[in-house]
């Protein structure tokens, strides 16, 4: 347990508490202080190993929602499996979750509240989620609607945005425009879906750093700082091995965008 609180309280009323007395109760509010933040953290650390049965049983339902399931969606979710790590147990456990979730009357909706309650407070552990499933959705290249939905469901109960959602898809090479309806939909005239598009350019720097070409140059530096915070892989805690080297190829990305936005506008 940390006792930051304890130690600074405990100092203060020593200097400025007459003394000894002063000192024990400082330190005992302090830790006070310090028990409630230890619950917090503890609450707020997701439970190892707790996302594989609703992750794997998502993946099966994105895979299957256009009505099949492709070699290249089973290849993710093995080459998932594999960077994982995980053990025979686990692996059997993600297995029979994958199966489950192709079957036609399976419901997203509950594995991906699980999924939630298991990033719990989090924030920086639902991009690695959502970057497994993004990659499952852009197996086969440009995706159908039917898994952009369930990626804006996940990504909605995940607390992201669709301009954090179309940062993480400019990242993965893909341009989208989440603007002009809802569950995937985008506007083409005829209010039709319009799906990612593989960006031959390469990530547009500006939308993985989810911000406008016109934005001055401190909001440029202020989002990339927000940015590299919640991606960086050394929140990531003991979550496993695969999803922290995703993290790290993110914070390469939003590096790489960083300095391109930098050496075009002329700043340091």
């Amino acid at each position: 347990m940390n006792f930051t609180w304890t130690i600074w309280l405990a100092l203060l009323g020593l200097i400025f508490g007459h003394g000894l007395p002063g000192a024990v109760v400082g330190g005992i509010s302090g830790f006070i202080i310090d028990s409630l933040r230890q619950g917090q953290r503890r609450r707020a650390t997701p439970e190892a190993g707790g996302y594989i049965s609703p992750l794997f049983a998502l993946l099966g339902a994105v895979a299957k929602s256009d009505g099949r399931v492709s070699e290249a969606e089973i290849a993710v979710a093995e080459r998932l499996m594999q960077r994982m790590g995980l053990e025979h147990d686990q692996r059997k456990q993600a297995i029979t979750a994958f199966n489950a979730g192709k079957q036609p009357e399976f419901n997203v909706t509950p594995a991906i509240e699980e999924l939630r309650r298991w990033v719990g407070l989090r924030r920086d552990h639902a991009f690695p989620v959502l970057d497994v499933v993004i990659e499952t959705v852009l197996a086969e290249g440009n995706p159908p609607p039917e898994k952009m939905a369930i990626l804006r469901q996940l990504a909605f109960a995940l607390r992201v945005s669709d301009m954090e959602l179309m940062a993480l898809m400019a990242m993965k090479g893909y341009a989208w425009n989440a603007t002009g309806g809802s569950r995937g939909y985008g506007s083409r005239g005829n209010g039709g879906y319009v799906p990612p598009q593989r960006n031959t350019q390469g990530p547009d720097p500006y939308t993985v750093l989810g911000i406008a070409r016109d934005v001055d140059d401190r909001a440029v530096k202020r989002a990339y700082r927000k940015l590299i915070s919640e991606h960086h892989p050394d929140r990531l805690g003991d979550l496993p091995e695969a999803m922290r080297k995703q993290a790290e190829a993110r914070a390469s990305e939003i590096n790489a965008a960083y300095e391109r936005i930098k050496a075009e506008r002329g700043f340091k």
